[in-house]
């Protein structure tokens, strides 16, 4: 089994999001254990396993995500890897297809600049009170927090980007909070100052799904997209999530979708030997 690396939401290798891509040849799925030891193995925040549907099938592929630890319902860096594997490896040009398990299908748009603008469900957020701990997780109290429904993440709001840049998270608590609130992960946001190329930043943690912090969080952009879309008054917008390798994402909210575009970049291919 082949197995690609792909740096995703960047222009240039070592930046952005690495995830694991695997081209399927068959129709049928390894096992699943086996898949989730291959994502453990890899070790990034996911590995993306797709696989060809027939001709005449609502889909062109089907796709699958795994962390390192469990299967993830969704995921946008691992899916715009993906698509940008098959444009680099069969040729794959224009629209292409995902029939995804708990997401529905999912529209990757491949550019000849290099380009890809995924095609995702939004994730708008219902605002709640702050859950025990959260406070205490991130080591500042934030303004406001928002369930984002299936999605299953915690948007929460800090009031600048020194603010959201200078959180040093305590993850055993983070982690013990999302188990008991049924939470994916917890997503820290802000504005960006005036003048600046992006207008919003954010940055992501999943621990109990073993995902300390994400580099660079497409679906969590599902979420962001129509909270800062409508705060800003302004359909189009440009995030920055502020890890340490950092990566943009560039948002557009299309009633109950949201368009995510981005770059990728190919810094490894290699051969699985299982």
């Amino acid at each position: 089994m082949r197995i690609h690396v792909v740096d995703a939401f960047t222009d240039r290798p070592f930046a952005g999001n690495p995830a694991g891509v695997c081209l399927l040849d068959t129709e049928d799925w390894p096992e699943d254990a086996l898949m989730q030891q291959v994502a453990a193995e890899m070790n990034y925040s996911e590995t993306a396993f797709a696989r060809p549907l027939p001709a005449g099938d609502d889909a062109d592929w089907e796709i699958r995500w795994f962390a390192p630890l469990v299967e993830t319902n969704l995921c946008g860096h691992a899916t715009l890897a993906t698509a940008h594997t098959l444009r680099r490896e069969r040729g794959v040009v224009g629209a292409l297809r995902f029939r995804s398990r708990f997401s529905g299908i999912l529209t990757a748009h491949t550019h000849e600049d290099g380009r890809i603008t995924l095609d995702f469900p939004a994730a708008p957020g219902t605002e709640s009170p702050l859950p025990e701990g959260l406070s205490e997780a991130l080591g500042v109290k934030p303004e406001a927090a928002f369930r984002t429904g299936a999605l299953g993440d915690l948007l929460t709001v800090l009031p600048d980007e020194a603010t959201v840049r200078a959180v040093i998270p305590d993850l055993n608590v983070m982690a013990d909070m999302t188990r008991r609130e049924g939470l994916r992960g917890v997503i820290i946001t802000a504005p960006a100052p005036p003048g600046l190329e992006y207008d919003f930043v954010s940055r992501f943690f999943s621990p109990a799904e073993g995902i300390l912090e994400d580099p660079v969080t497409g679906s969590a952009h599902t979420a962001l997209a129509p909270y800062w879309s409508t705060r800003i008054d302004r359909g189009e917008l440009t995030g920055l999530q502020v890890s340490a390798r950092t990566g943009l994402v560039r948002t557009a909210v299309h009633g109950d979708r949201v368009h995510l575009t981005g770059h990728a970049v190919t810094v490894l291919d290699g051969t699985l030997h299982v």
